[in-house]
């Protein structure tokens, strides 16, 4: 019954579509990706990403659940002698967390092995890679003092 209600509605709101200017039916017609929605103006100045320094070791991210180091290895090995392969994994159930780390042994492979994977399905998912950016300094734990509140000591 409600259905019923709202198809002359539908059927106003889909003749009002054919019956608009040109410009309105681009935001409704079925091929959008012939179109951008956004100005050259907002998509130049989105801030990129920073580039992290070439190196050795790189981040390689899209990783799916069951990827297990050794199958990363595996993959990369073909672009250069791999040093290392570590796919970062969940403590409580082992699976993967998506992402991983792979040094290679010169900046040569590891370039070759960004070439060669970034955008590569592996295990039914399409990975990514890039340089790994070194890890930021963290500050100290320092537990707090929680002398200067009163203890709690509940409904009186």
């Amino acid at each position: 019954m409600a259905l019923a209600m709202r198809l002359p509605a539908i059927s106003r709101a889909v003749t009002e579509v054919a019956s608009a200017p040109v410009g309105l039916r681009r935001l409704f017609c079925s091929n959008a990706s012939r179109f951008s929605f956004l100005s050259p103006q907002a998509e130049s100045q989105t801030p990129a990403r920073p580039q992290a320094e070439p190196s050795t070791n790189l981040f390689v991210s899209g990783l799916s659940k069951r990827t297990t180091s050794e199958g990363l290895r595996t993959a990369f090995a073909q672009f250069g002698e791999v040093a290392d392969a570590k796919v970062v994994t969940d403590r409580v159930s082992g699976y993967s967390k998506g992402f991983g780390f792979v040094r290679y042994a010169t900046l040569e492979d590891s370039a070759k092995g960004i070439a060669g994977m970034d955008g590569k399905f592996l295990d039914g998912w399409v990975i990514f890679a890039e340089y790994a950016r070194p890890r930021e300094q963290s500050q100290p734990y320092q537990p707090q003092n929680n002398m200067s509140r009163p203890p709690y000591y509940g409904n009186r």
